[in-house]
């Protein structure tokens, strides 16, 4: 099967979705990355899909800058009261990107708890969280709509079902 924008999905028996070959992605500094489409067989509007991964790989760091503040406030959290042995110092938002590392699997899928969206989900590590790193979450491709502990959650209404949580990017 061949998905525009990917190229050839080659189905992994393991997981149970369909991955790409690495694809250099500039929005996370050109990092090669394996592209993992969930539910694209039998969901009724593919070009969604195509649409959202178009987006995303034509995204810049400008909108990595745009998500900092949503996630030095997730780093705020983690850290408040943390040992200082253990404490990593980031200043600003604008330092907070200094201390993430995109993991090479970047995953398509749509929403099927909340919005019904195409999403597109990141995770990396991070210097202040070893156990739940990042996620990042870019709906429709476009901009991140979700930022915090990996939870695998593509919006905060679904993950904490809670509606008053909508457009709001990370969650305290």
């Amino acid at each position: 099967m061949e998905i525009p924008g990917l190229g050839v999905m080659v189905l992994d028996e393991k997981l149970g979705y369909r991955l790409s070959g690495e694809i250099p992605v500039p929005v996370l500094d050109g990092t090669p990355c394996l592209f993992a489409v969930r539910g694209y067989e039998e969901d009724p509007a593919p070009e969604d899909f195509h649409t959202a991964v178009r987006n995303f790989l034509a995204l810049g760091r400008a909108v990595l800058k745009a998500a900092a503040p949503h996630i030095f406030a997730y780093y705020q959290d983690v850290t408040a009261g943390a040992d200082d042995d253990w404490l990593v110092a980031i200043d600003s938002p604008a330092d907070v990107l200094d201390h993430v590392r995109f993991v090479e699997l970047v995953t398509v899928e749509r929403d099927r708890l909340d919005d019904g969206h195409v999403y597109v989900s990141v995770e990396a590590d991070c210097d202040w969280n070893d156990e739940d790193g990042l996620q990042l979450v870019f709906r429709d491709g476009l901009a991140v709509t979700k930022a915090g502990p990996f939870d695998g959650h593509l919006t905060n209404v679904a993950a904490y079902a809670d509606e008053s949580l909508r457009g709001v990017i990370y969650a305290r």
